[in-house]
């Protein structure tokens, strides 16, 4: 059991990028230490390079995989040509959980202004696993975590919460 009576649910975390490093993935570190704090298990975490067939054939494994619950995917949110993850990520959803991009967007917007727009934060659920595309900064993994994600993985949250989903296994 997590903190407070809720139910711990087993992450596996994502950073993708180009350039980061175990030694300098600060967005995976923060992620990995907010959910072990919460009282959830981080069962696996990687670094993939930012190629939409890798993040495909990586999260699918997961999808895949009856002992990850919760996927969290940072970085390749943007509009470079290397920012990979929502086309990587959305073929592999069967339910999309549209207010999510909708209220990090709304919740970044207090912090970076109209940059926000480019954005393309996302979620949805396969095979009763959460998956959640945060943008690659830090800071935005603040947003998500505290914004969104700590409440809404929290079995005990009310009116309703994602966890209880998975732990039931509906969706």
């Amino acid at each position: 059991m997590a903190e407070s009576g809720t139910e711990s649910l087993s992450l596996a975390v994502l950073t993708v990028s180009d350039t980061r490093t175990e030694a300098n993935d600060t967005s995976g570190d923060y992620l990995v230490s907010v959910a072990t704090e919460a009282g959830h298990q981080v069962v696996t975490r990687t670094i993939e390079v930012d190629d939409r067939f890798l993040l495909r054939a990586r999260i699918s494994q997961w999808i895949a995989d009856p002992s990850i619950q919760v996927i969290l995917v940072t970085g390749g949110t943007g509009f470079t040509s290397r920012d990979a993850t929502p086309e990587a990520i959305r073929p592999l959803l069967e339910v999309m959980i549209d207010g999510f991009g909708e209220l990090f967007r709304q919740l970044s917007y207090e912090e970076i202004g109209t940059s926000t727009i480019q954005s393309r934060a996302l979620a949805g659920i396969s095979n009763n696993t959460l998956i959640f595309c945060i943008p690659g900064s830090t800071g935005a993994c603040k947003t998500a975590w505290s914004g969104i994600l700590s409440t809404q993985l929290d079995s005990t949250h009310r009116p309703c919460n994602f966890a209880e989903l998975v732990l039931r296994g509906h969706h």
